[in-house]
């Protein structure tokens, strides 16, 4: 089993926005049951909440459900996953210090999957702006975790 996390600030937008659409790639793969995928926060401002009502539509408008509750990213998590996907690289810093060098190799920025991104390309936060700021989002990580799910694909020698 090949586990990725997503890793936003609060896990109330990007990273259940990627989450929902990795997983969405997964299923229509028929996937599931060689794939398992999660999101976290580096902070607990909205622990235990839903994700952003408006990153939900956004995404339920293209058919991807948005999982789970906010939850921070613990430093126990880095046993868990095998990727672990920050939005940003103020999220990616705090990622860092966590791992240490032992799990620093799981780390990346989600768009370095993007074949079309510049590797240091960032996922913004829509949180403060517009609805089309969502679906910008979506745009972003739809293709940054198909090329993931490339990668993960042609590591595990399924492809």
């Amino acid at each position: 089993m090949v586990r990725v996390c997503f890793v936003c600030l609060g896990n109330i937008c990007r990273s259940p926005t990627a989450a929902g659409v990795m997983q969405k790639l997964v299923d229509d793969r028929g996937l599931a049951d060689r794939i398992e995928v999660d999101s976290a926060g580096t902070s607990r401002y909205h622990v235990g909440e839903p994700p952003d009502g408006r990153s939900a539509q956004a995404a339920r408008a293209r058919g991807i459900v948005l999982p789970g509750v906010a939850r921070t990213f613990e430093a126990v998590d880095f046993e868990r996953f095998d990727y672990v996907l920050a939005a940003d690289r103020r999220n990616l810093s705090e990622l860092e210090r966590l791992a240490g060098p032992t799990h620093a190799s799981k780390l990346a920025l989600l768009r370095s999957f993007d074949p079309e991104a510049d590797p240091r390309a960032e996922v913004p936060d829509p949180y403060y702006g517009g609805a089309g700021g969502f679906d910008h989002v979506l745009d972003l990580c739809e293709a940054a975790c198909r090329g993931l799910l490339e990668q993960i694909e042609k590591d595990q020698g399924w492809r």
